[in-house]
This record gives C-alpha cells, structure tokens and sequence, in this order.
C-alpha cells in the first residue's frame, strides 16, 4: 500500500519556490528519487498562491519512508527549511490499490 504525502511550504518574497529550486539543483531531489521505495518527488506551484509550493511526496510502504525520514538527507531538508523560513501544512494519504470505480472512470479522458 503506497504512501501519499503532500506538503505545503509556505514562505514570503518566494522563499518557497527558492527552497525547491535549491533542492532542485543541489542534487536533493534527485538523491531521494533514487532511494529505494520512493515512488514519486515532485514539487508543483499552485497558480492562485505565489508563496507556496506543493511537495507530492510518494513511497512504496511504510518502512521506505521510515529509512528516508532516518537518512542524513533529513538534516540538510530541515536546514534548508529553516534557511527559507517556511512554514508547512502536511497532508497523509495511503492507497487502496483498487482501480477507480465505473462511475468515476466516466470522467477521466485517457
């Protein structure tokens, strides 16, 4: 069952599109994608918010999370944060693994 994470970093003057970007290009990002059981790392700029950015944040089962929660990475993520002076808003979601349902599917264009 896959693990869901969306975090919202909220800062001022674009210190949170600053703090992706600096993610970005000093290799973070790409360090956890390559972890084991990461599934999805990517950050998305909502159009009617300029001060945040959304982290959709993805991992296999629990226990892949855990190990990227206890890697050193972790350290340099919150420094960055305290750099930046973001605030967050997290929110949790598990997969049921079951496909969408008929009446759902009517409305997805593939």
């Amino acid at each position: 069952m896959a693990i869901t994470i969306h975090i919202y970093y909220t800062g001022a003057n674009g210190s949170a599109r600053k703090f992706a970007e600096e993610m970005t290009a000093g290799g973070t990002v790409a360090r956890i994608r390559a972890e084991e059981g990461n599934l999805r790392y990517s950050y998305y700029f909502p159009m009617e918010d300029g001060e945040t950015v959304l982290l959709i944040d993805s991992w296999r089962d629990q226990r892949a999370l855990d190990l990227h929660h206890a890697s050193p990475m972790m350290r340099e993520i919150a420094a960055l944060r305290e750099k930046y002076d973001l605030h967050m808003r997290v929110e949790r979601y598990r997969s049921d693994d079951a496909s969408a349902p008929e009446s759902d599917r009517s409305f997805l264009r593939a």
